[in-house]
């Protein structure tokens, strides 16, 4: 299994990124080393996500690195990231 994110989701995680950057790079870095080993336990577990509350029709799940939630949808063998979205974010719609 391998996570890929598509193009604007990794857009979105990159500018939480930013977003942290500008008030402290360490938070930043200590936000990617954590995001990062939450994604790559989804290619041994990639159902350890939750189903996501607001859409739990959907196929979609999440795993929550705080303050960002980020929503995947697993396709043959590999974990697609669709979207990250703040947790202050209210969902207009399925990500």
């Amino acid at each position: 299994m391998r996570v890929k994110f598509t193009p604007s989701a990794r857009a979105q995680f990159l500018g939480g990124l930013e977003y942290i950057r500008r008030d402290s790079p360490k938070a930043a870095r200590r936000f990617r080393e954590k995001a990062e080993k939450v994604l790559r336990r989804l290619e041994e577990f990639p159902d350890s996500g939750r189903a996501i509350p607001e859409f739990p029709d959907l196929p979609h799940r999440e795993v929550i690195v705080r303050p960002y939630r980020f929503f995947y949808r697993v396709t043959g063998k590999t974990v697609w990231v669709v979207a990250v979205w703040h947790g202050a974010q209210l969902p207009k719609g399925p990500p």
